[in-house]
């Protein structure tokens, strides 16, 4: 059975509101025959859910690590704040952090503003990810500040997770308030966002520009408002001026970025983040397209997005194409099998020292008991435990390091759906799969004589897709 999702959205089929059936199975087909890895599928036309689908393990009441689309909302934050008369478009940054500007600070840095940093024309020369703020432990404001100018602020359009951790930083400085929690009463209750969290830096500041863990339902929320002109059920949550200028392009005629929102051709917009999380609105035909995944970047999708999207709201359908429809969405819930090439050696415990490595591991573990693997890996902080279906999926939670192969993440008691099958008499596949995130790990393991060779890379990353491989000195 494909999962149900409790966002408490209506629903409606697709041939109802307009939009043709056989499009969107197309459209569905066509992504899977090029192999993307497409998770999630939600599209919203006129106020009603009309197709989703989930690729299993994904649940969809479940929250998932948004990455980038975290920036829309964090836009948000800064138009109710200037709503309330905390904040300005043209208010220099700098007034607000005077302690934490160096003294050789370049002169034009006090010309930066909150709409600079809205717009993403901060004066630096690169984007500063995410994946870099995670790796440093001292003030992320601070180094803000350290960042060379490149430019004068409000010249050049640079991409860059650092202007949305300091709009995050603002709203401590005017609220006293994290932007998690100012925006708690604001936006996420009243669109009946439940079930988030989002991260906190070291400065006690919300990331802004990623760390945002929430269903894939409160993309499509926070979409659906800002393709609404701020309204949601008869209420205005955001000032309409505020949405009508944050989805329109801003900073120069060749824009295509307006305030943390991104231009689409035909007037279309959306929210994007790493490894192709996405929401599209598509205002004048009143729809809302969100897709979810683990692929490269958005252009291996966005092709096919654009051939189908708006062109599937062009009408048609019938009950029949309905049924055909419901029919491809539920099998993206069908779980894959896995079956292994030989039969399983009988049941045994391996221990493995293994030999110095720059990932600090000292020793592995293998017990074989009745079709499951536990398998433990130590290391210069602790032991992580794993349970391994062999031939079967196991659910469980895992704190697993691999920090270096998740974009910058560590993850913490994390939901894993981890399976195993042999290739051969030697060696061990296992597939870990972490169902709230973009990240499917591969982990070969080759057993000969008394060593093991342990191989682990992943499905995609913001930097390298392999560890270097690991290699034992002796079996104990």
């Amino acid at each position: 059975m494909p999962p149900i999702s409790y966002d408490g959205l209506p629903r409606a089929s697709a041939s109802s509101v307009g939009v043709d059936p056989d499009r969107l199975i197309a459209f569905l087909d066509e992504v899977k025959a090029a192999g993307l890895d497409l998770h999630g599928f939600m599209l919203h036309r006129h106020g009603h859910v009309v197709a989703e689908g989930w690729t299993w393990p994904v649940d969809p009441n479940e929250p998932r690590v948004l990455h980038s689309m975290a920036k829309s909302f964090t836009g948000c934050a800064i138009g109710l704040a200037i709503d309330e008369g905390l904040l300005r478009l043209d208010d220099r940054l700098v007034t607000f952090f005077p302690d934490d500007v160096p003294a050789d600070a370049d002169p034009r840095l006090s010309d930066m503003t909150v709409e600079h940093l809205l717009t993403m024309r901060t004066g630096h020369a690169s984007n500063t990810s995410g994946s870099v703020w995670r790796g440093i432990d001292t003030s992320w404001i601070a180094e803000f500040f350290k960042i060379p100018l490149a430019y004068a602020p409000g010249t050049e359009y640079v991409y860059t997770s650092a202007a949305s951790y300091m709009l995050s930083a603002l709203i401590n400085r005017v609220t006293g308030q994290t932007l998690h929690d100012y925006l708690k009463p604001r936006l996420f209750e009243p669109l009946a966002i439940h079930n988030e969290t989002w991260d906190i830096g070291p400065d006690g500041v919300n990331p802004g520009g990623n760390g945002l863990t929430a269903p894939v339902s409160a993309a499509l929320k926070l979409a659906v408002l800002h393709g609404q002109n701020g309204v949601w059920e008869g209420r205005q949550i955001l000032p309409a001026a505020w949405v009508e200028a944050a989805t329109r392009p801003q900073g120069g005629p060749d824009s295509r970025y307006g305030y943390h929102w991104m231009m689409k051709p035909g007037g279309a917009f959306s929210a994007l983040g790493v490894f192709v999380q996405m929401a599209a609105v598509y205002r004048e035909h009143g729809a809302t397209l969100v897709v979810v995944g683990g692929m490269k970047n958005s252009a291996e999708i966005i092709p096919f997005i654009e051939r189908y999207f708006p062109a599937a709201f062009g009408g048609g359908g019938t009950p029949e194409a309905d049924a055909r429809l419901e029919a491809r969405l539920a099998s993206m819930a069908e779980r894959p099998l896995l079956v292994s090439a030989c039969a399983a050696p009988a049941d045994s415990t391996r221990v493995f020292a293994m030999a110095e490595n720059g990932l600090g591991v000292k020793q592995l573990s293998f017990d074989f008991r009745a079709g499951v693997l536990t398998f433990e890996l130590t290391d210069n902080q602790a032991t992580h435990r794993l349970s391994v279906g062999i031939d079967d999926w196991l659910p469980g939670n895992t704190s697993m390091p691999g920090r270096a192969l998740h974009h910058g993440y560590e993850f913490h008691n994390a939901q894993i759906v981890a399976g195993a099958r042999w290739l051969d008499a030697q060696t061990l596949e296992m597939t870990w799969i972490y169902p709230q995130t973009a990240f499917r790990d591969r982990v070969v393991c080759v057993f000969e004589g008394d060593g093991v060779s342990f191989a682990r890379t992943v499905n995609v990353n913001s930097a390298e897709r392999e560890q270097a491989v690991l290699v034992s000195t002796t079996q104990s």
